[in-house]
C-alpha cells in the first residue's frame, strides 16, 4: 500500500521522464517513479523502428529514432526522407486519451545532416467527479468545462550536424521544445479539486558525438540539459460556516503549485561485433543530476513545497544477432538512484520536545534509495516488401524511504516495489515510394492514484458542527488499475 504522506514525495514520479517516457531515449533521461502512475504515451512524438521490439536499443540501431536521441547519429542517414507518425493512446476506464500528429523531415548529405519536426497533440482528461452548489443544495457529478476536459500541446525539435574525419566522426546539436497546456494524469493527483488549469513548457538541449571505428564498432557520447517548468492553478470548494445563513456554505479557493525540474545528463554507449555469427554486444553508462526547486503539493501527499535533489545512474548491457532476415535483441539495465526531498517551515515551529525551528529550516527530510531494473527483448523479420516484430519490456521499480520528521521527532522507514509489463507488436509494408509501419503496445501494472471520496454529505455534517475552522474533504489514498493501449502508424517517404 502506498501511503498518502510518503508514497509520492517526488513529483518526478509522473513527469520527470519528459520526452523519454515512451521511447528508448529513457536511457539518456532517467525516469524517477515513487508510485505506479499510468501516465500514457503523451511524449511518444517520434517514429521508432525498434519500439515494437520492446524498445531494444543498446546493440540494435534504430534509424528512425536515433537522430532525435543523439543528434550525431543523423550522420548515418542514407539520403533524406519525410515522415509522419500519427499516434493514439487510450487509458482504460475513461482515465484519459491522447492523439498526436507528428510530421518532419530528415536531411543527409556528404558533409552536413539535420532535421526538423513539429507535433500537434490533443489530450482528453480523465473523468472526475465535481461538485456544484445551488443554495441550499449540493450536487455531485457536474460535467467538466471543455477547457479542462481537452488540452492542446505543441512539440517542436531540430538538429544539425557535420561529418568529420572522412565521415568516421560526427558531431551535432539538437533542441526539443514543448508548449504544454496539460501533462497527462496530473488532474487525478488533485482528485478533490473543482478545476485545474495547467501551463508550462519543456526545453531539452543535446550535443552528441559519434565515432565509427569500422567493422561495425562505434562509440558515442551525449551531453544533455533539460528544463521542465509547469504551473498548476487548482480551484477547490471549501465548506465554511456562514453566520448570516446559520449554516455552512461553499467557498472558492485557488491554490497555485509550481512544478520545476532541472537536469544535466551524460550518456556513453559502445557497440562492437561479438564473434563472426552476426552477434553484437553493447554497453551503456548514464548519469543524470536533477534539481527539483519546486514540487507541487499534490493531494496524494501532504508535504507542501518540498524541494529536492536526485542523482540517477544506469548501466546496461545489450546483445543482438542478425541472421539472414531475422533480428533478435535483448537489453539488461540496472538503475541505482538517490533522491533527497524536504519540507521547509513557513514560520517558526515548535517541536515535540519544545525546540523551535526557525522559518526556512527543514521540518521533514526524505531520503530515497532506488534499485530499478529493466529488461527489453524483441524479434523481427525484415523482408523486402514487409516486416513483422514482437517484443516485451519489463520494468521493475523498487525503493526504500527513510523519513525524518523533525517536528514530531520521529523516523519512518518504508519500502515499495512494483512491476510494469509492456508487450508490443508491429507490422511494416515496404514500397519503392514509401514505407508504412504500425506499432501497437499495451502497458499493464500501472494505475491512476487518487484520494477516496468519503462523501459530501459526511463533509457537510462535519462542517455544520465546526465553529471556527474550514473542513477540507479527505480520504485514504487509492490506486485504480489502468491499462494503456497505444497505436502508432509511421509513414516514411524517401526524398530523391
Amino acid at each position: 500500500m502506498l501511503s498518502p504522506r510518503y508514497g509520492c514525495a517526488s513529483v518526478v514520479g509522473l513527469v520527470a521522464a519528459l520526452i523519454a517516457t515512451a521511447t528508448p531515449a529513457s536511457a539518456q533521461l532517467i525516469q524517477l517513479k515513487t508510485v505506479p502512475v499510468a501516465a500514457g504515451d503523451q511524449f511518444l512524438v517520434f517514429p521508432s523502428r525498434n519500439l515494437a521490439m520492446g524498445g531494444v536499443f543498446i546493440a540494435v540501431d534504430d534509424p528512425l529514432l536515433d537522430p532525435f536521441v543523439n543528434p550525431a547519429k543523423g550522420a548515418r542517414l542514407e539520403g533524406s526522407r519525410l515522415f509522419g507518425s500519427p499516434t493514439f493512446y487510450n487509458i482504460s476506464d475513461e482515465n484519459g486519451a491522447g492523439r498526436t500528429l507528428p510530421v518532419g523531415v530528415l536531411l543527409g548529405s556528404d558533409r552536413w545532416f539535420g532535421g526538423v519536426s513539429l507535433s500537434l497533440q490533443q489530450l482528453e482528461a480523465a473523468e472526475r467527479n465535481r461538485i456544484i452548489w445551488v443554495r441550499p443544495l449540493w450536487f455531485d457529478g457536474a460535467p467538466a468545462p471543455l477547457s479542462e476536459k481537452s488540452a492542446n500541446n505543441v512539440y517542436a525539435s531540430a538538429l544539425l550536424g557535420r561529418k568529420l574525419d572522412g565521415g568516421r566522426t560526427s558531431i551535432a546539436a539538437g533542441i526539443f521544445w514543448a508548449g504544454l497546456d496539460a501533462v497527462d494524469g496530473v488532474e487525478l493527483l488533485y482528485a478533490l479539486s473543482q478545476s485545474i488549469e495547467q501551463s508550462g513548457h519543456i526545453v531539452d538541449y543535446r550535443v552528441g558525438l559519434l565515432h565509427e571505428f569500422g567493422a561495425n564498432r562505434s562509440v558515442e557520447v551525449l551531453l544533455l540539459r533539460n528544463r521542465f517548468d509547469m504551473t498548476h492553478d487548482v480551484t477547490y470548494l471549501d465548506w465554511v460556516r456562514d453566520d448570516s445563513l446559520r449554516m455552512p456554505r461553499l467557498q472558492t479557493r485557488v491554490e497555485q503549485n509550481l512544478d520545476e525540474t532541472d537536469t544535466w545528463g551524460l550518456h556513453l554507449r559502445y557497440v562492437q561485433p561479438l564473434g563472426e555469427a552476426g552477434w553484437r554486444i553493447g554497453g551503456i553508462l548514464t548519469g543524470n543530476w536533477k534539481s527539483h526547486p519546486k514540487i507541487p503539493n499534490y493531494e496524494i501527499m501532504n508535504i507542501p513545497r518540498d524541494p529536492g535533489d536526485s542523482w540517477a545512474y544506469n548501466v546496461g548491457l545489450g546483445l543482438s544477432r542478425v541472421e539472414g532476415l531475422f533480428t533478435v535483441g535483448i537489453d539488461l539495465v540496472f538503475e541505482p538512484i538517490w533522491t533527497e526531498t524536504w519540507a521547509e517551515a513557513d514560520s517558526a515551529v515548535k517541536t515535540r520536545s519544545g525546540k523551535v525551528l526557525a522559518k526556512g529550516e527543514k521540518t521533514v527530510e526524505n531520503d530515497f534509495w532506488f534499485s530499478n531494473a529493466h529488461i527489453r527483448m524483441g524479434i523481427g523479420r525484415e523482408q523486402e516488401r514487409y516486416a513483422f516484430q514482437l517484443g516485451l519490456a519489463v520494468h521493475s521499480f523498487r525503493y526504500e524511504l527513510e523519513q525524518f520528521d523533525r517536528v514530531e521527532e520521529t523516523k519512518r522507514d518504508q519500502e515499495e516495489s512494483w512491476m510494469e509489463w509492456t508487450p508490443s507488436w508491429g507490422l511494416a509494408l515496404k514500397f519503392p515510394e514509401l514505407e508504412v509501419r504500425y506499432l501497437g503496445r499495451l502497458t499493464t501494472g500501472t494505475g491512476r492514484p487518487g484520494v477516496e471520496w468519503t462523501g459530501t454529505r459526511r463533509a457537510f455534517a462535519e462542517a455544520a458542527r465546526a465553529a471556527d475552522f474550514i473542513i477540507a474533504p479527505s480520504g485514504p489514498l487509492t490506486l485504480q488499475d489502468a491499462r494503456v493501449l497505444t497505436h502508432q502508424v509511421s509513414v516514411s517517404i524517401p526524398i530523391r
